[in-house]
């Protein structure tokens, strides 16, 4: 086995995506409060708790497809488990951690299907992402058609079919997760009962039969991620061939390379195939492993399973297999390189993996905040501490005459530099902050997008200043779209923060708030507060078109009052282009909405 830093268990990019998506995206707060209410029957309550938007009433679903259905969907939604469901989400990676954009991902179906059943015909169970990468990490869930079903069960390629992994969001399945990444019946792949990795003397260096599931997703594994890419599939048991397709035009695809480049749970290829054609989804699975060339599973004349890449205009209609069911599980590759402690990962999915592995009694899931640490700065030739103190001010070791012949000097356009330097840092978002101070303003800023109110609240009470600035020039007022602007905007605004203030794209907070989904409420709050109506960004759009833009009729209020006491603000060309866009919209009406029932 390779050592840790050798382990090709990760794209370069992704494994710091991975890492962070554990520690900030499901926080703990979420799985606590989400099982305290699932366990006590209350699924709505669970849904708001993991920020998961339900969009349908059960007596309509009773009124519009019977009693049946309906009783089948609430039993379906008594263990329902949102924060589950949120851990295992696909997200953008690439550096960031946020929930994939535009998503769907199908849970269940009540309806039993018919003969002549025709595409989108019969409502599922589903969810679906924010449109906005770096928006609200809210998720809507949904009873109704799918827009992307292009024939009876089968969907395109943003939707995740995960009618067949109910481990991913069933209580009740939570369970089966070990087998389902490639374990047995004792362990995953890896690693012991007990969460303790398995040495390198423990692997396999031959074959090890069928015997040990474990240990045969180990060995193909090694192989896959020792290069032996043919070597890997045989081990599973799948034919493999490495024909390029046959496509004329500038892109040659390369199938050993393209096979070799994604994390491939191999032994769990055929089985999981073998599960949706039993389901009567189809025989034949598509993996979406580049943009021109996909990955093809299909059974074989002697029963089993061969892979070959083709080209995707070759394969139009065919269903692509979930991601969930074809890759290995990311928190078992990110427990291989060090990158996640067994006892933050999510309970149900720590449970489901190490049935052996003794956790103390207490919280639950990813770490707490930590009160940030003093941190070292190079000034006038010595070492000095800046910290956070209680009353959430960054405190230097200046005298008060020191820190005022600074501040004059600022205000002439002198140069500051050590301390005086990072304090300006912090507040305006320009220059370079030190190591540790930039990844605690980094902390702060990524509990903030995925939802952390409880957390931010946790290190302003640590001291942390809340005149931070992030490197887009965002206040914490920028980011109230994504957190609890009741629990937060009264301080902040006590603390001092300008509501006028402008992030790098000439953005005040309420602009932020109607452009990037934030709420009616927290719009209202932010006008309330006395944030100006009259504002522009760096395009020279107005809070009116913004309204307009995005379609937003619960802020009509906010168009009306702009147009009527600010006529004439906002770029003209800007209304010229809506005018037109609608005016297509109205000739060429779309025919593809997502049907409620």
């Amino acid at each position: 086995m390779s050592s840790r830093s050798e382990l090709r268990c990760f794209r370069p990019d992704e494994a710091a995506s991975r890492r962070r998506i554990r520690r900030y995206a499901v926080p703990r707060w979420i799985i606590e409060r989400a099982t305290e209410c699932r366990v006590a029957g209350d699924w709505r309550g669970a849904c708001a708790a993991a920020n998961v938007d339900v969009t349908f009433d059960l007596s309509d679903v009773a009124d519009r497809c019977g009693n049946d259905v309906a009783a089948a969907l609430e039993d379906d939604l008594r263990h329902f488990a949102p924060d589950l469901l949120r851990w295992h989400l696909p997200r953008m990676l690439g550096g960031r951690t946020t929930l994939a954009t535009d998503t769907t991902v199908v849970l269940a179906r009540h309806h039993p299907k018919a003969p002549d059943e025709g595409r989108r015909a019969t409502p599922y169970l589903h969810i679906t992402t924010p449109a906005m990468i770096d928006g609200p990490q809210r998720i809507a869930l949904r009873f109704g058609t799918v827009t992307d079903e292009r024939a009876p069960g089968v969907f395109g390629r943003t939707t995740q079919d995960w009618r067949s992994a109910r481990h991913l969001w069933d209580a009740r399945h939570a369970a089966e997760l070990r087998e389902r990444c490639g374990g047995g019946t004792e362990r995953p792949p890896f690693f012991h009962a007990d969460a303790t990795p398995r040495g390198t003397d423990e692997l396999p260096a031959a074959d090890p039969g069928d015997g040990d599931p474990a240990a045969r997703a180990e060995w193909a594994t090694l192989l896959h991620q020792n290069g032996e890419t043919h070597a890997a599939f045989a081990a599973a048991r799948i034919e493999l061939d490495l024909t390029p397709p046959q496509k004329s035009g500038w892109y040659r695809a390369d199938p050993e390379g393209l096979l070799g480049g994604i994390a491939l749970n191999h032994t769990r290829l055929e089985p999981e195939i073998r599960r949706q054609t039993a389901e009567g989804v189809a025989d034949r699975f598509l993996i979406a492993a580049h943009w021109r060339t996909f990955v093809l599973l299909e059974p074989t004349d002697t029963g089993g399973l061969l892979t070959r890449a083709v080209d995707r205009d070759d394969v139009k209609g065919e269903p692509f297999l979930a991601e969930a069911l074809w890759r290995r599980l990311p928190d078992l590759d990110l427990m291989r390189v060090g990158g996640l402690a067994p006892e933050h990962l999510h309970p149900l999915v720590r449970e489901a993996l190490f049935p052996a592995l003794q956790v103390p009694e207490g919280p639950v899931g990813p770490p707490r905040p930590t009160a940030p640490a003093p941190v070292r700065v190079r000034c006038r030739g010595e070492w000095h501490e800046v910290a956070f103190r209680p009353g959430g001010l960054l405190h230097v070791p200046h005298s008060d005459e020191e820190q005022q012949r600074e501040r004059a000097m600022r205000a002439f356009g002198g140069a500051v530099a050590g301390c005086f330097a990072v304090e300006q840092t912090w507040t305006s978002g320009e220059g370079r902050l030190p190591k540790a101070l930039r990844a605690q303003r980094h902390d702060l800023f990524l509990r903030a997008q995925h939802g952390d109110t409880p957390g931010v609240l946790e290190l302003l009470d640590a001291g942390v200043d809340p005149r931070v600035r992030d490197a887009s020039g965002r206040t914490l007022l920028h980011v109230l779209n994504l957190l609890d602007h009741e629990a937060l905007l009264p301080r902040l605004l006590a603390e001092g923060l300008d509501l006028e203030a402008r992030d790098r794209r000439e953005r005040t907070p309420l602009f932020v708030a109607v452009n990037d989904l934030g709420s009616k409420a927290l719009v209202e709050a932010l006008v309330a507060a006395g944030a100006r109506l009259d504002v522009i960004d760096q395009s020279e759009l107005s809070l009116a078109q913004l309204v307009r833009r995005y379609k937003r009729p619960d802020l009509a209020f906010l168009r009306e009052r702009v147009q009527e006491e600010h006529p004439g603000v906002g770029a003209d060309w800007w209304d010229e282009w809506l005018d037109e866009q609608e005016q297509y919209s109205e000739d060429n009406p779309d025919d593809e909405e997502e049907l409620p029932f």
